[in-house]
């Protein structure tokens, strides 16, 4: 057995629920359920699987995606040491054999023809071949694999395939409301309340121009992010053009939107 104390989470990430979504987590872990988290980015999905490995008091193993990953990255390969040719499992493989959480992140960003490889362990068989190992892998009891997946990113080239979403459960993410997401960025940036209120009603005006030259308003990242400038001393219009304006769009009418937006809510 390998000692995963690394991927164990030692102490309690926090995660303010907002609906039913721990609940039906950990009714898909216990049911051995694949599970899709979808939503936009930076509204909690990951500290969401981070929140939950330690409440089940499983290892966590993450994986982010990108478009580079090949299927050896994922389940392992042969590598050259001291002793010659040797094996090493990938992170997948790992968590198989182990009975760890996997966490694929961003999975749309990965190649389509890697992705299938965990269609056999997201159906009945729960089993994970090593073809140039020349071995089959079944997996662990506590064994789960879970993915987020960003709708927002859908087009021709970039979505999942049909075969392998319909193999997993899904829960749906968004921005909370704001009187929650005000209480999440007060308490994870360290500010006042009224503060976190404001950064909040920026944020919703941001996201009203989602699909008017933005892909994604501010999300709640972001505004934690500004909220810390704030905790540092930065004023809060100096802090939302660093951590909110700036890094969402290149386009000058867009940041003088959300300058003006800015402006409006101070």
């Amino acid at each position: 057995m390998t000692n995963l104390d690394a991927y164990r989470i030692s102490s309690e990430p926090f995660y303010r629920p907002v609906e039913s979504e721990i609940s039906l987590f950990t009714a898909a872990h216990k049911s051995r359920m694949p599970v899709m988290l979808k939503g936009p980015t930076g509204c909690g999905k990951t500290r969401f699987v981070e929140h939950m490995a330690w409440r089940l008091g499983k290892p966590l193993i993450t994986v982010s995606c990108h478009e580079d990953m090949t299927a050896s990255d994922l389940v392992g390969r042969y590598l050259l040491d001291t002793d010659g040719t040797v094996w090493h499992d990938g992170p997948l493989t790992l968590a198989v054999r182990e009975g760890a959480i996997c966490y694929l992140d961003e999975i749309v960003e990965a190649r389509q023809d890697t992705t299938v490889v965990i269609h056999s362990l997201t159906d009945d068989r729960r089993i994970l071949p090593l073809e140039k190992k020349n071995e089959v892998v079944q997996a662990h009891p506590d064994f789960q694999v879970v993915i987020s997946y960003n709708p927002g990113y859908q087009s021709v080239l970039k979505d999942l395939k049909e075969s392998t979403k319909q193999r997993f459960g899904a829960i749906a993410f968004g921005y909370p409301s704001p009187d929650i997401e005000a209480e999440i960025v007060a308490r994870e940036a360290g500010i006042d309340r009224r503060t976190a209120e404001t950064l909040v009603r920026i944020a919703e005006r941001s996201r009203n121009l989602k699909g008017q030259g933005l892909e994604e308003g501010a999300s709640t990242r972001m505004l934690i992010n500004a909220g810390l400038l704030v905790a540092a001393g930065i004023a809060i219009e100096a802090a939302c053009q660093v951590a909110m304006v700036v890094p969402i769009t290149d386009d000058p009418d867009l940041r003088d939107a959300l300058s003006g937006a800015i402006a409006a809510c101070l």
